[in-house]
């Protein structure tokens, strides 16, 4: 069921962007080499519940910590780990999603660590450039095929390719709602965009082929190939005059 949001339910889920946005660019300001990745999440915790709001991955369905963090070739849902060390050179994918008032907030973001490979920042360059043109077709009127193609069409064209088994989706009460918004599709196809629709935009592109499989932890997903991952998204309000990025700021 797509559920169109309020104006109250608004202004919760404008709140709750804003702290995601404030909580993803502390810590892409944290990133160094040395640092752990349990160490993020520890962060990450502390300025989400000193903004008023919950953590929104911790413990959702069974996930152990509060941000996702992602390395090189994994493409999501990476587990922090007091063990994982960010070394010189790596690419980072950090998504952070906060619940404020019973309403959620969801971004991320992929950084590169000190001085990574040309590939890596055209990479991190083609994925952040995929997302503002799925933005741009995010317009009331349009169908969420017309974001999937705008995604895909880029990133095909640049030489990289689309996750396919994983989506963005739409995001209110809960984390994950009605409609699936895949990163490939034809234009003027699929549901019809309408104001007060909410939706996580959110690109994941490989350097090599698309195929991804899942660690033996349940959680970690990874490019099947090997090639590096890049993963940035918002969560975006359709109105009658155009998108509105409720993460902006966020990167």
């Amino acid at each position: 069921m797509i559920e169109l949001k309020s104006e109250r339910e608004i202004r919760y889920m404008r709140e709750a962007g804003r702290i995601v946005a404030a909580v993803l660019r502390e810590l892409a300001a944290a990133l160094r080499p040395g640092i752990t990745t349990a160490e993020l999440d520890r962060l990450a915790e502390r300025l989400i519940r000193e903004a008023g709001a919950e953590p929104a991955f911790k413990g959702y369905q069974g996930f152990p910590a509060s941000i996702c963090t992602s390395i090189n070739d994994e493409v999501v849902h990476g587990i922090p780990s007091p063990h994982r060390v960010i070394r010189e050179g790596d690419l980072v994918s950090i998504d952070v999603g906060a619940r404020y008032h019973g309403y959620y907030g969801d971004s991320a973001a992929t950084f590169a660590v000190g001085e990574a490979s040309p590939e890596a920042r055209r990479l991190l360059e083609v994925t952040r450039e995929s997302l503002a043109r799925g933005i741009a077709a995010a317009r009331a009127g349009n169908r969420l095929g017309d974001i999937g193609y705008a995604v895909q069409e880029y990133v095909e064209a640049a030489g990289f390719s689309v996750v396919r088994d994983y989506a963005g989706h739409g995001i209110g009460r809960a984390m994950h709602e009605d409609p699936q918004v895949p990163n490939y599709g034809q234009p003027g196809t699929g549901l019809r965009l309408r104001p007060g629709l909410v939706i996580a935009i959110e690109p994941m592109v490989n350097a090599g082929g698309h195929a991804v499989r899942t660690d033996p932890d349940g959680w970690t997903v990874r490019t099947a190939d090997g090639s590096l991952s890049a993963h940035f998204e918002h969560t975006v309000l359709i109105t009658a005059g155009g998108p509105e990025v409720l993460t902006g700021g966020a990167f």
